[in-house]
């Protein structure tokens, strides 16, 4: 037999997000359930090598499948957030939940820039940056009168060549600005 999951009080947080239905019996087993859900994602485990206490791993697994559905952990997680921001015991600032991952090669450790670079790469991502503005004023806007019957509008100049300077060869990709700024905090 494994422990209990969950404490008393923290059954009693829990106990309101999860949603039952109309018709029916209460479910008797709600608390095991969810406590086998929680085992089940502490573990690692598969749903059928759930242990009996929880009940049947299918019954558990369906339960899991109707509260994903209905948006239950989401729920509860903006509101464990919520009390604790109440009590005070919480910050926000530290909280980041994300599901991207930025790479860099091993060798990109360490990149010295020089000035004259640096400046190149901070215009060409202005210059991408008021490229991209304009752009999506363009898609947003439902006035297609300047367009000629070839399909070509007003706008077929949008490229402009990049005011870098002789001196300084740039990548064949743009970068955005947040590229530049840590590129700008490597080299000082």
């Amino acid at each position: 037999m494994t422990r209990s999951q969950l404490t008393d009080s923290q059954w009693k947080f829990i106990e309101p997000y999860l949603p039952i239905g109309r018709y029916g019996p209460y479910p008797e087993r709600l608390r095991e359930q969810f406590e086998g859900v929680v085992w089940r994602f502490r573990s690692s485990a598969q749903w059928r090598e759930m242990p009996a206490e929880f009940g049947p791993w299918a019954t558990v697994y369906g339960r899991f499948r109707v509260w994903r559905d209905a948006g239950v952990f989401s729920a509860l997680l903006e509101g464990l957030i919520a009390e604790a921001a109440r009590a005070g015991i919480t910050d926000l600032s530290l909280v980041s939940v994300d599901s991207t991952t930025a790479r860099a090669h091993q060798d990109a450790d360490g990149m010295r820039v020089g000035k004259d670079l640096m400046d190149a790469l901070e215009e060409a991502a202005r210059e991408q940056e008021e490229a991209r503005q304009k752009g999506a004023g363009r898609r947003n806007r439902t006035d297609r009168s300047s367009v000629d019957a070839s399909g070509a509008g007003a706008s077929s100049d949008r490229r402009k060549p990049c005011s870098a300077g002789p001196a300084v060869d740039l990548p064949a990709r743009s970068i955005s600005p947040r590229t530049a700024n840590a590129a700008r905090s490597l080299s000082s």
